[in-house]
This record gives structure tokens, C-alpha cells and sequence, in this order.
């Protein structure tokens, strides 16, 4: 199975997530309702996973990586919707194992299906897979976690 690029499908970021914030709610909201109190403490009702990926796509820009996904939809298999929030190239390119899926965690729980999904359809192309999550660094398996602060040193 072969990756292409598909410059037809998007996602859409915000070089200063806090400006994000401020075009999100409004400013009256944000006073109101304490927002950055509720997100420091963990208490955001909104969807945080949109703020933190937004965060590391900003963090890996800024460490110079272009932003890629993948995302397959298919509406008769279920074994084919998959979406992989981010794609970075190894920085020395062979003939195999060049792309590292990253995945972003906002929460502590999570599951990593569409990863694994991933792993599976690409073995070929796929370099170490990283989740970008709230805990600490580990490896299980073949999968690196990180910290999400460490996007930005990918």
C-alpha cells in the first residue's frame, strides 16, 4: 500500500492559539467564565483535543515540519475510517520506515485504534509511531509516548 499526497483534503490551524481562544468565545464568555482558569485546571468544557492539537501543530511548525495528516473515510469499512493527526518524515530518508504517525492525547484516557489501523495498512512506510499525550515519556512496544511539550523538539 502506497501514500500520496491529496493537496484536496485540509485542516485548518491558527499560528497563536491564543488567538484561537479569543476568536473560539467571546470576550465576554472568556471573562465570565474564568476560560483560562477552567483550562489550566482542567475543567474545559469545550473541546480541548481542537486547542492542544492546535498547540502542537504550532510547536512542530515552529521546528520547522510541514503539516501532514492522513484520514481515510469509508462508509461500507469500518477498518478503513482511520485519521492520524500528524505525519513527520524521519530527517534521513531510506527506501523504508520514513513517516512517523504522530497522535495528540488531550485526555488521560484514550484509545489509539485509528494508530494501530495505521501501523497496520503502512507497515512499509511507518518509522517509530508517536502519541504526543499528558503523561509521561514511555515506550510500549513499538510506540514512543511524549509528552506534549516535547512536540516541538521532534
Amino acid at each position: 500500500m502506497e501514500m500520496k499526497l491529496n493537496d484536496a483534503a485540509r485542516k485548518l490551524y491558527m499560528a497563536d492559539t491564543g488567538l484561537l481562544i479569543s476568536h473560539a468565545f467571546t470576550e465576554a464568555a472568556i471573562k465570565a467564565e474564568g476560560l483560562y482558569r477552567k483550562l489550566m485546571h482542567d475543567k474545559l468544557e469545550v473541546n480541548k483535543g481542537m486547542l492542544v492539537e492546535n498547540l502542537v501543530a504550532q510547536m512542530l511548525h515552529t521546528a520547522g515540519h510541514k503539516l501532514y495528516f492522513y484520514s481515510s473515510y469509508s462508509k461500507t469499512n469500518s477498518e478503513e475510517r482511520m485519521e492520524v493527526d500528524f505525519l513527520i518524515p524521519k530527517p534521513l530518508i531510506s527506501n523504508r520506515h520514513n513517516i512517523h504517525p504522530i497522535e495528540v492525547k488531550s485526555s488521560t484516557r484514550y484509545t489509539l485504534t485509528s494508530l494501530k489501523r495505521f501501523i497496520g495498512k503502512f507497515e512499509n512506510a511507518v518509522a517509530e509511531p508517536i502519541v504526543l499525550h499528558t503523561g509521561d515519556v514511555k515506550q510500549d512496544g513499538n510506540i514512543l509516548y511524549l509528552p506534549l511539550y516535547m512536540a516541538g523538539m521532534l
